[in-house]
């Protein structure tokens, strides 16, 4: 995904503005693997494969997203992420 498609995005919740966390990009500079976060709500967004997953909660399958955060935990060295707050 490109990175002026992220800045026009904003939190399904709330509709606030979101914060990005970039951890991978491919050759031409687009997001592969991220997080976008929520500042209002703390929610977060992973974005897997370019695409940002940003279901309201009630659609959201936490199970799914939670396994790919934590291969980041490994791959990446981030600090433990929450989804929902």
């Amino acid at each position: 995904m490109q990175l002026k498609t992220i800045k026009k995005l904003c939190c399904p919740f709330d509709k606030s503005d979101l914060d990005l966390q970039v951890l991978a990009k491919d050759t031409k500079q687009n997001i592969i693997e991220g997080i976008l976060t929520c500042n209002a709500c703390n929610r977060k967004y992973p974005i897997v494969y370019g695409v940002p997953i940003m279901a309201p909660d009630e659609y959201r399958q936490i199970q799914l997203e939670q396994p790919i955060v934590e291969k980041w935990k490994l791959e990446y060295d981030i600090a433990d992420v929450k989804l929902l707050p």
